[in-house]
């Protein structure tokens, strides 16, 4: 299923998801420009590992260098279908929860939930030397304030049926409701095998954190 709008139009211009978008897409052609090594070096070094995250949470617990990762992280993708998935996403779900709540809390809310995000997958699998990338995490919190905010919104998708495609109005809770099934059926598989590339527990983490936050979040006088 591909997301290609909601029926909620937004009520001011959601300044924050345009910061957000523009500033990921201009680190990502940033990262196309850089050689092998130094795109090595630099997902190595603002990547997220889980395993060097903990190791340096015990040696260097009052550096605030070890965290960086948990924020930087959100900023570096993996390619083309990474970048573009992710601020499709962001685009069409993000401007109505910025609403919500205001530009300011937004980008807070985003980040809190791109950081939980990151200590799931952490925890989740915390023996891993795989850098964990991508905005994911932040945007399953996206959908997670989307869905408890506006459950009966409509999102029309693109549905492939065979060798045809069509596209069907689906309410936002059917449609995030089952993106948030896939991923926890995905998260469980990844539990007992080995080898995935995918942070299936960041999304998780990170939707999960989008329904509470939102909650604790003021909600915006003029919406």
């Amino acid at each position: 299923m591909i997301p290609i709008r909601d029926n909620i139009r937004s009520r001011s211009i959601p300044i924050t998801g345009y910061i957000l978008i523009i500033s990921t897409a201009v680190i990502f052609m940033k990262e196309l420009m850089l050689e092998d090594g130094q795109l090595d070096q630099m997902v190595a070094t603002f990547g997220l590992i889980p395993a060097v995250f903990l190791s340096g949470l015990d040696s260097r617990l009052t550096d605030i260098t070890v965290y960086l990762p948990l924020v930087t992280n959100l900023f570096l993708h993996g390619g083309w279908l990474h970048v573009i998935g992710n601020l499709w996403y962001l685009k069409i779900f993000g401007d109505n929860v910025e609403d919500r709540l205001g530009h300011g809390n937004f980008l807070i809310f985003y980040l809190l939930c791109g950081i939980i995000a990151n200590l799931a997958q952490v925890i989740v699998d915390p023996a891993s030397t795989v850098p964990t990338i991508g905005a994911s995490g932040a945007i399953s919190g996206v959908l997670g304030a989307y869905f408890i905010s506006f459950p009966l919104a409509k999102v029309s998708t693109l549905i492939p049926i065979f060798f045809f495609v069509t596209i069907i109005e689906i309410p936002a809770m059917l449609f995030l409701g089952l993106w948030f099934v896939l991923q926890l059926q995905s998260g469980t598989a990844s539990l007992y095998m080995a080898g995935t590339n995918v942070a299936w527990w960041a999304h998780i983490g990170g939707f999960a954190a989008g329904v509470i936050l939102v909650k604790l979040f003021p909600r915006r006088n003029s919406y």
